[in-house]
């Protein structure tokens, strides 16, 4: 192996929800390694920040404004980029969202919606880019998965139904196209330190640490929340050829949590 494998120069990738957070970070990844970056959201405004952000830090990103749960809509935006940018060749299957709801306090609705953004959404997407990758001969998938696709929680049935169901979609992927040469795996994140997480790490009044705070840091061999950033090598390392031989996998980046009973209590 050399290290150009991991390089990805001349490679075109797309994240889904990639204009801040966990996509934002994995793309900025992908773009120092060499590749060149097309995101999408669901809201225009977000997509211009993106871009905005981007470019700030030196990144040529292209936006675009697309919903991943319309099959349509996004068959029209892959061909679009592929006519402006390129061929897929990394798609990154980000976005997400979460509701908080006890199991039977939440609506079948609810229920539905989550599960279309974070698992028909990554088939549908996946779906649009996996012809172009078939007749170029080679493409990667990297599937944003959580704990959650091996642990259940309170109040998060429907997140933990759909990412438990996209751990075993990346697998039927790998099984289905790993003769055309593409690779589908995915990224299991541990608890990450972003702003939405933020109030969760303040110190309280009495300067003690918030009750969820000590949970995640016992809970963790580490013994704090990881960074975002800490997610951009294994992204780079399954976009490139250097994990040409890895399929099927769930990489969990998660400070050792899953490998962890937990501190024994004081």
């Amino acid at each position: 192996m050399k290290m150009e494998d991991f390089r990805l120069d001349g490679k075109v990738a797309m994240i889904t929800g990639g204009t801040y957070g966990i996509g934002y970070a994995i793309a900025k990844g992908l773009a120092a390694a060499g590749a060149t970056i097309t995101f999408c959201d669901i809201k225009p405004e977000l997509v211009e920040k993106g871009v905005a952000s981007y470019k700030a830090d030196g990144i040529e990103a292209h936006g675009y404004v697309c919903n991943v749960c319309d099959e349509p809509a996004v068959q029209e935006m892959v061909a679009k980029i592929e006519k402006e940018v390129g061929v897929i060749d990394i798609l990154v299957n980000n976005a997400g969202i979460i509701k908080r709801i006890p199991m039977l306090e939440m609506s079948a609705a609810d229920f539905r919606q989550v599960i279309d953004v974070d698992l028909n959404a990554p088939f549908i997407v996946a779906k649009a880019v996996i012809p172009s990758m078939i007749k170029k001969g080679h493409g990667k998938i990297i599937n944003i998965c959580s704990m959650m696709s091996e642990l259940g929680r309170e109040t998060v049935s429907a997140y933990a139904a759909a990412k438990g169901g996209l751990k075993m979609l990346t697998r039927n992927i790998c099984s289905e196209y790993g003769g055309y040469n593409i690779q589908c795996n995915a990224i299991g994140p541990g608890y990450i330190a972003t702003p939405q997480t933020a109030p969760l790490r303040e110190r309280q009044p009495d300067g003690s640490r918030h009750p969820f705070d000590s949970f995640i840091c016992a809970k963790t061999p580490a013994g704090r929340w990881l960074e975002a950033d800490e997610l951009a090598g294994p992204a780079v390392f399954l976009a490139s050829d250097a994990s040409n031989a890895v399929n099927g996998h769930i990489l969990y980046v998660d400070g050792g949590i899953l490998a962890y009973i937990g501190k024994q209590p004081q």
